[in-house]
């Protein structure tokens, strides 16, 4: 063997490497194609929703709620009295409002009182049916009562 049939087979070995790069398999190339779709454009879409989903689940907006236990004080009303929302039990010697429901006064152990939230009579909260108009206020008793804060929502605008 000579120099040149040497060289010969030493081009031939580099034409042979170069054309698996440059004249590719079609064959192959085709049968790829359902991968890259699925990696190129189905396996995007479904990790961008999933991580929309999960960055929904955690910036999405949540009701706020405040819980109040036990009896809240009244507010002053501008004459100085205390002010008592119509249909809840309230104890005007304490000037505590308490949960639907409630009879008697935690500190002083008097019964309570009811203003008729159709009429504006008082009433004691033992009478469930108010006396001058017949409204019929029957509670179950709940141990926490949901209130709304007072004001607007932080962060948002008011309702109009």
């Amino acid at each position: 063997m000579s120099i040149s049939d040497t060289l010969q087979q030493l081009w031939n070995s580099i034409l042979d490497i170069t054309a698996m790069f440059v004249i590719p398999d079609w064959g192959a190339i085709i049968a790829f194609i359902p991968i890259l779709i699925f990696v190129g454009l189905i396996g995007p879409f479904l990790t961008f929703t999933l991580l929309g989903s999960l960055i929904y689940l955690a910036r999405k907006p949540r009701a706020s709620v405040t819980t109040v236990e036990g009896p809240r004080v009244a507010e002053i009303g501008a004459d100085g009295q205390p002010v008592f929302p119509a249909g809840l039990p309230f104890c005007r010697r304490d000037e505590l409002i308490y949960a639907s429901g409630t009879l008697r006064c935690d500190r002083c152990h008097d019964d309570l009182a009811v203003t008729c939230p159709m009429c504006g009579l008082g009433r004691s909260a033992l009478i469930d049916t108010c006396s001058d108009c017949g409204l019929v206020l029957k509670v179950k008793p709940r141990a926490v009562v949901v209130r709304t804060s007072p004001g607007p929502r932080p962060g948002g605008a008011a309702v109009a």
